[in-house]
């Protein structure tokens, strides 16, 4: 691994989100009601694919995100579009006097809010990876942002959403700029994902001041239900 943001889910189960980290040989993963990152070595083997298998469970779907490479013959790409991963290089961070944190009591608004907005995966446990900020209208959670992965010296920034009733005020910049706060406070560099078709999402963080790191991708395989010793398969 050259850098750690080159396998940054493996970086963070190993270092500051190792209290997380669900091992079977060399294949690591959060658990299931956490996130679903889950982290290969960066050659796989067999004896990986195997441990994966094990891990997952026969016919189970597993996420292969930030994975580009192959897949063992047999198992079955369910899910693949390419994504990109920004830096922070200037970024104005802020805190934001309208954001409050977000905490266990909230997770049935902010799962609501994020089936609502569709940001990316967020889950009952989601919640315990960082801080989320909210901010609210008349008890209502409308907009929110908060961290997820945690590779040593940054911080990844989620599950950035607005209630379509008040998107254009801004509260999406303003939230993640707050985030952001907090991890310069905390001494590290803020990053993110997203898919590389989301092209208004892509655009505000740009003129936020993030950059392009590094294209990546993001995918999903079935195990087989009964598995086979067989030649490997690309995944795109």
């Amino acid at each position: 691994m050259s850098h750690v943001l080159d396998n940054p889910a493996l970086a963070s189960l190993t270092g500051p989100h190792a209290h997380f980290a669900e091992w079977h040989g060399r294949v690591v993963r959060y658990p299931v009601d956490v996130t679903p990152w889950l982290a290969l070595p960066d050659q796989p083997d067999a004896g990986d694919w195997a441990d994966l298998a094990a891990l997952a469970g026969p016919g189970a779907e597993v996420p292969l995100l930030g994975f580009s490479g192959a897949v063992p013959a047999g198992w079955e790409v369910t899910f693949h579009i390419e994504g990109v991963q920004l830096v922070d290089d200037g970024l104005e961070a802020a805190p934001e006097p309208e954001a409050v944190r977000l905490g266990p009591a909230d997770v049935p608004q902010m799962l609501d809010l994020v089936e609502r907005t569709r940001p990316g995966p967020f889950l009952p446990r989601t919640i315990e990876m960082g801080t989320y900020l909210g901010i609210r209208r008349d008890g209502a959670l409308i907009a929110m942002a908060g961290e997820r992965l945690h590779p040593p010296g940054w911080t990844e920034i989620s599950a950035v959403c607005t209630d379509p009733a008040f998107r254009g005020e801004g509260l999406a910049t303003r939230l993640i700029r707050a985030v952001a706060h907090g991890i310069r406070e905390r001494g590290e560099t803020p990053f993110l994902h997203t898919g590389a078709g989301n092209t208004n999402a892509i655009r505000l963080y740009e003129s936020l001041g993030f950059r392009l790191r590094r294209t990546t991708t993001f995918g999903a395989a079935r195990i087989p239900e009964h598995l086979a010793d067989e030649q490997a398969v690309t995944v795109a």
